[in-house]
């Protein structure tokens, strides 16, 4: 019996209840079209796509599958290009095929959906006792790879076969025939599922090797910066065995160099600093000595810091923020008791009007400064001669200074992991940094001159 006759009878027979467990899985005969037919699962009724051959109408410009596969694949392109980069060499045949890559780390998943092509709509076959064993990891798994499960306790070859409608109408079927993460960076021994489900679909191996992403989130390790790359090789047969796809698959990886990021010795120098004590000591000292007398504020510290190591960057905002604290009420006691201290880069203009605020709205004019250029000494120091209460200025300045030194060093750290990939270029982007704010602070003085 030709095969679409088969397909309208095994349809028929879902329609009258005798479809066996439920109805067939659905997958677009390809570019050309689908339809919707009713199927039975159980005893309910719901509706199922059945692939209608290549002389169908045209389908609709963007299906649903389609959009989440486009949608997918931008996401994570954008991940790997801020932790840094991905590129891919070769493609994919036009048609469906099965995908074998090595398996060293989680990220290879991500990095498969970001390099290959959203037309083919691909799906990333996933352990079911692990990313399936609980509704939240399966609604990840689903969402966010295109998972489907496959068993590892028996009945995982039911599962891969039921992929095989979904490859004959043009999907990629992505599989990692090692079932399981590597640790040494070596292609293991390939099971014989995925060439089985080729050759029941009658579609061609591709065979993929993934660089980089062994570096980029270790098993059993942290994420870090890393570019990845994916190479693509040459379809191979159906019938391929199992150790000539695994031949195929170490071959494309030993011809795709891992290139570790280019990196600036300063980056480095000051990373090591920043993510240590001393860095979290060094920017409490430095808002400190700021709230008294430093002219420099410690976004500017922040601004070095956070970009060269973005994870710390949350331990040195708030390092930061309990040193302009500290020093905001130490200048305040300071001031009660008649002592001036040095207020380099200020103006007469700025504490007359600093003194308005705080004649009108007490403690709570701290909130203009983050946005009128004022230094914090300056409120700090006016407002121990005007008597302000220490725990009203306490909790008026955490809420105004919270606000700017967390959201400055959460954009600093965003920049860094945008500029991961342009770390070598970490000394310029210092010393522009420092132009910058040196051109800020002058217009700054100068307009409350």
């Amino acid at each position: 019996m030709p095969r679409r006759l088969r397909r309208r009878a095994a349809v028929a027979g879902h329609r009258r209840g005798r479809g066996g467990t439920g109805a067939a899985l659905a997958f677009a005969a390809g570019p050309s079209g689908e339809r919707c037919e009713r199927g039975a699962r159980g005893r309910g009724r719901g509706r199922r796509t059945v692939s209608v051959g290549p002389g169908a109408a045209p389908a609709a410009a963007l299906s649903p599958s389609r959009l989440g596969a486009v949608l997918r694949r931008a996401l994570w392109w954008l991940v790997l290009t801020v932790t840094g980069g991905v590129r891919r060499h070769g493609q994919l045949p036009p048609r469906g095929c099965v995908v074998v890559a090595n398996h060293s780390s989680h990220a290879d998943t991500a990095a498969l959906l970001a390099a290959l092509d959203a037309r083919h709509r691909p799906a990333i076959g996933a352990a079911a006792d692990y990313w399936f064993a609980s509704p939240w990891r399966r609604r990840i798994c689903r969402v966010l790879a295109a998972g489907f499960p496959v068993r590892r306790t028996g009945g995982g070859m039911d599962d891969l076969l039921s992929m095989a409608d979904g490859l004959r109408a043009g999907r990629a079927v992505v599989l990692f025939p090692e079932g399981t993460r590597g640790a040494d960076g070596a292609v293991g021994a390939f099971h014989r599922g995925a060439l089985v489900l080729a050759e029941r679909a009658g579609v061609p191996v591709v065979p993929v090797a993934i660089v980089g992403t062994d570096r980029l989130l270790p098993k059993h390790g942290r994420l870090r910066s890393s570019p990845v790359r994916v190479r693509i090789g040459e379809p191979l047969p159906p019938s391929v065995t199992p150790e000539d796809a695994r031949a195929a698959v170490a071959a494309l990886h030993a011809r795709t160099p891992a290139k570790p990021l280019r990196d600036s010795p300063v980056r480095r120098r000051v990373a090591t600093v920043a993510a240590s004590r001393l860095g979290l000591l060094l920017a409490f000292a430095w808002a400190c000595a700021e709230a008294l007398s430093w002219p420099l504020m410690p976004e500017l510290l922040l601004g070095v810091a956070c970009v060269a190591v973005p994870r710390a960057a949350l331990r040195l905002s708030f390092a930061a923020l309990a040193g302009s604290l500290a020093g905001g009420l130490l200048a305040l006691q300071l001031a009660n008791t008649g002592l001036q201290l040095p207020a380099p880069l200020t103006t007469d203009r700025m504490r007359a009007e600093v003194r308005q605020e705080l004649a009108a709205e007490s403690a709570s004019a701290v909130r203009h400064q983050p946005w009128n250029g004022i230094p914090f000494k300056v409120y700090a120091a006016e407002a121990g001669r005007a008597d302000v209460p220490a725990a009203d200025w306490f909790v008026e300045s955490a809420q105004a200074r919270g606000g700017r030194t967390l959201t400055v060093g959460a954009a600093f750290a965003v920049l860094g992991l945008l500029l991961c990939r342009f770390r070598r270029h970490y000394g310029a982007y210092v010393a522009l940094l420092g132009a910058g704010f040196a051109a800020g602070l002058s217009l700054v003085v100068a307009g409350w001159s």
